[in-house]
C-alpha cells in the first residue's frame, strides 16, 4: 500500500504541474470533459490520497 500511495502521489504531482507546461497525461485527458475546476480537484484529490497513503503506511513493514 506504501507503494501505491507513493505512485499516486507522484503521478498526481506530476499531472498538476504539466498543465504549467502546456503537457497532459494522455490518460488523464478524460478529466478535462467537466471542466477545468473539477479536472483540477480531481488532480489535488488524487495527489492527497497518495501522500495520506504513503504517510500512513509509511512506518509499516
Amino acid at each position: 500500500m506504501k507503494e501505491l500511495g507513493l505512485g499516486l502521489f507522484i503521478i498526481g504531482l506530476v499531472s498538476l504541474a504539466l498543465p504549467f507546461l502546456g503537457l497532459k497525461f494522455m490518460f488523464l485527458t478524460w478529466i478535462e470533459q467537466w471542466g477545468p475546476s473539477t479536472a483540477w480537484a480531481i488532480r489535488g484529490g488524487a495527489t492527497l490520497l497518495g501522500l495520506v497513503l504513503w504517510l500512513s503506511f509509511k512506518n509499516r513493514d
